[in-house]
């Protein structure tokens, strides 16, 4: 794909979604994890260092993406005595724990002095530590302080992030602090962040826009979400999954689950507010070919493999897709009523409008009239046609077609800047000067139409191939 149009990123969450499976992925579709590290060593925060390592998920290969803790810092994040444990929780407890921001699981072997565990099963292998160094530690800091958002937004902005990655991560955050601020009763200003203030799940959520912006993704398709059901423990107690930060979340910004049968979170908030603040389509295009695949590994063990699939598409030059075809025949409706329920239906979106003359019973001269449009504007042609025109029938059909992709681009010639529309993709590209633009310039220019449409198309595809 073309740099002035980015990569299209396609999200698998089958497993569900969190931070580090998150970043794991998009380090494994080639975000540059050097680049990354020098990015999160300019974060304003103490207590932490990043490791990258492959480790097997049920055999398959996926890229582990860790934030380790210094002392002060740590979390009850893979603990899954403490998150699912419930039969020995105390009614009081002075435990600092984390609500589900990362998860899945891998049986693995630290080399760097990180606690070992072994499961016979799995395994991991130490790749590379991008942050060997560590962040900073201060004994007399105790970083598990909420955090509001006024606190995160400070850290960002005073970060040494790309302005394109301190958008996306502060666009995460906020979908965060709207949905803690649902849940709490509160305003987004007042919010205090328990869990998704913590040291590792800011990493997590900055190392995904930093690699969002080195990638170029400038789409992101997510399709729905696979959830689990049961309960989880927090810092606040025991609560239902899906936690009500992601139920917020989802609902706000329609994002589909697909719940599933498996007791655990799935979902967390910093994997929902991650797909609800980039995604920009819920469609995948219905021919596509794949580039490339990442996988990224999660951390706790729910009996499944818990990977994140990331992969970079791009459409077919060709697509299928359906639309609605509207029929009607009018014998005694006068020609300007006509022109104007045309201008009507395209103005209220209609993709296309157009009259055919027919000859109808008893030999009467007569016009079809016939409108496509998409499924969710069905009923308001058909409003538009029963009030504008005199028919007293409309037949409806689903009709299959194959279209070329195409896109408007608003392009800078000789002659001035002109919308063209462009059809198609790598090599096989067409242009087209939108009419509207080339009569502006014919008019402020005293130039012939055909004239100024060849010089518009040459130049634009110049500039376009």
């Amino acid at each position: 794909m073309s740099k002035e149009t980015g990569n299209i990123l396609y999200l698998e969450c089958y497993s569900g979604i969190s931070g580090d499976m998150t970043v794991g992925a998009l380090l494994d579709l080639g975000a540059d994890w050097e680049l990354l590290e020098n990015q999160l060593h300019t974060l304003p925060v103490k207590g932490f260092r990043t490791e990258i390592g492959r480790v097997k998920k049920s055999g398959l290969d996926a890229c582990d993406f860790r934030v380790i803790l210094d002392e002060e810092h740590e979390n009850h994040d893979y603990d899954m005595e403490y998150l699912y444990g419930h039969e020995h929780i105390l009614e009081e407890d002075t435990h600092h724990g984390a609500c589900a921001q990362t998860h899945g699981t891998e049986s693995h072997t630290h080399h760097h002095g990180i606690e070992s565990h072994h499961h016979e099963t799995e395994s991991h292998s130490h790749l590379h530590g991008t942050g060997a160094h560590s962040h900073g530690t201060d004994a007399h800091v105790h970083e598990h302080e909420h955090r509001g958002l006024p606190e995160i937004r400070s850290i960002i902005l005073n970060s040494g992030l790309t302005e394109r990655a301190k958008k996306i991560a502060l666009d995460i955050f906020t979908v965060l602090a709207q949905a803690e601020a649902k849940a709490h009763g509160t305003s987004m200003e007042e919010v205090h962040f328990h869990e998704v203030g913590a040291v590792d799940s800011i990493v997590d959520i900055v190392a995904a826009a930093v690699c969002l912006d080195n990638l170029d993704i400038r789409e992101v398709i997510v399709p729905e979400l696979y959830e689990g059901r049961g309960t989880v423990r927090c810092q606040h107690g025991v609560i239902p999954v899906p936690v009500p930060a992601v139920v917020n979340i989802v609902g706000e910004h329609g994002i589909s689950l697909h719940m599933t049968n498996t007791e655990a979170e799935l979902v967390t908030p910093t994997g929902a507010a991650i797909v609800a603040a980039v995604r920009t389509s819920d469609r995948l295009p219905a021919r596509y070919q794949i580039r490339r695949i990442g996988t990224g590994a999660g951390k706790r063990d729910y009996g499944r493999a818990s990977i994140l699939r990331g992969m970079l598409i791009e459409p077919d030059s060709q697509e299928q897709d359906s639309v609605y075809m509207l029929e009607s025949d009018i014998d005694d409706c006068t020609g300007e009523a006509l022109g104007y329920a045309m201008e009507c239906l395209l103005e209220a979106g209609a993709r296309d409008v157009h009259y055919s003359p027919v000859f109808m019973k008893k030999n009467r001269p007569a016009y079809e009239l016939r409108v496509l449009c998409g499924e969710e504007l069905l009923s308001k042609m058909e409003e538009i046609i029963f009030r504008e025109t005199t028919t007293i029938g409309i037949r409806r059909m689903k009709v299959d077609r194959t279209v070329l992709k195409r896109r408007t681009d608003r392009i800078a010639t000789s002659l001035g800047e002109a919308d063209v529309k462009v059809c198609g993709t790598g090599e096989n590209i067409e242009v087209y000067p939108e009419y509207e633009s080339v009569a502006a310039i014919c008019r402020e220019k005293g130039l012939a139409y055909r004239e100024v449409w060849e010089e518009i198309r040459r130049e634009a595809a110049d500039k376009v191939r």
